[in-house]
């Protein structure tokens, strides 16, 4: 446990050119009703005013600590400021997101309460770059049991919520480099491996949504090592064995050889494009719909991915109509049912219950 001049948590918050956002970030954090931290800022590489900023915070605050490291990745950045922590939890600030004030002090509470805990998260607020409310998500699991079902799926989750044991994160390992945009559900699931997890209903962080957050090469990315990390789960249940604790960079290569078949992986592709597809479609980002639709279009190899470029054709076809773009939106629709004549069958059952509520 914490000695009597050691803090109880380290708030570690990774940055790189992130001036907008930041100072909102880092207050967030000072304005705790918890006090006994340590803040840990470690800049990566920024080229604009970030450096700075953290600095200025630091010259004023005596519990920030910065670092400054060279480009690197993002998990390896993560592990640089998290092998400084001395406090017995280490809590994730990212530095675009909003730490509201009870944050640390409601999770800190939680996990003391609850020590078999080795990792505890929350709900979110989505706000845009302007820090305008969009939504509130809190329906993810929030029981060990639940949690570790859908583990196996997806990640339960939002990294900037999340208090980890110190204990934990240094008896895993931290966080594994070849798993680029996906290091944290790594992290989450070899976690449960030993502790026991949860995710509080309460909102703790407004969570930043704002343009090209997420490429679709960072998708395609955030999908493959996904699947390696549900396939690493497998390999050391069996063999004791996981390839990715020596991998420098996940490959499809790598990834056939632990048992993720070149077809899987597509499919895998294609589900996540689908679903990022349907978001968009959902969300009026018809941008977004347009490039989910083009990487799905680009995996048409084979009679198992006419499902997913039928769905893909239809969603498309609807977000042209939502645009009143009726021709190119019935030449989609008319693709969709030579792909597949069940989306004949959905789209006309659609219009029915349509029909029905007007």
């Amino acid at each position: 446990m914490a000695m009597m001049n050691q803090p109880l948590v380290s708030v570690v918050m990774v940055t790189r050119n992130v001036e907008r956002f930041l100072g909102e970030a880092i207050e967030s954090i000072l304005d705790q009703t918890f006090q006994k931290f340590e803040f840990i800022i470690v800049d990566f590489g920024s080229t604009d005013g970030s450096r700075d900023i953290a600095a200025s915070y630091a010259a004023k605050d005596h519990r920030i600590i910065v670092s400054e490291i060279p480009q690197c990745g993002l998990a390896a950045a993560r592990n640089a400021g998290c092998s400084l922590a001395k406090g017995d939890y280490i809590a994730i600030q990212d530095a675009d997101d909003v730490s509201l004030p009870n944050r640390l002090m409601t999770e800190v509470e939680f996990s003391r309460e609850h020590p078999e805990i080795g990792l505890v998260g929350s709900a979110i607020q989505r706000i845009d770059q302007n820090g305008k409310y969009l939504e509130t998500v809190n329906n993810f699991p929030r029981e060990d049991r639940e949690i570790r079902q859908e583990l196996r799926k997806w990640n339960p989750f939002w990294q900037p919520t999340v208090l980890i044991l110190r204990e934990a994160f240094v008896k895993v390992g931290g966080y594994r480099e070849a798993l680029v945009q996906s290091e944290d559900y790594d992290l989450w699931v070899r976690v449960s491996e030993y502790y026991k997890c949860a995710n509080l209903e309460q909102v703790l962080v407004k969570y930043r949504i704002h343009p090209g957050q997420l490429s679709a090469r960072k998708r395609k990315e955030q999908i493959l090592c996904s699947l390696a990390v549900q396939a690493s789960v497998s390999l050391r249940q069996k063999m004791k064995i996981d390839p990715l604790d020596r991998a420098i960079q996940l490959t499809p290569t790598l990834l056939a050889e632990m048992g993720v078949s070149e077809r899987a992986q597509r499919a895998g592709l294609a589900e996540g494009f689908l679903y990022w597809l349907r978001e968009g479609y959902a969300k009026n980002e018809y941008d977004t719909v347009f490039e989910a639709g083009r990487e799905i279009f680009q995996l048409r190899k084979g009679a198992d991915m006419a499902d997913f470029v039928s769905e893909a054709r239809l969603i498309i076809a609807k977000t042209y109509w939502k645009q009143r773009r009726v021709v190119p939106g019935c030449f989609s629709f008319g693709r969709a049912m030579l792909g597949n004549p069940n989306v004949v069958k959905r789209a006309l059952s659609s219009l029915w219950r349509l029909r029905g509520s007007v």
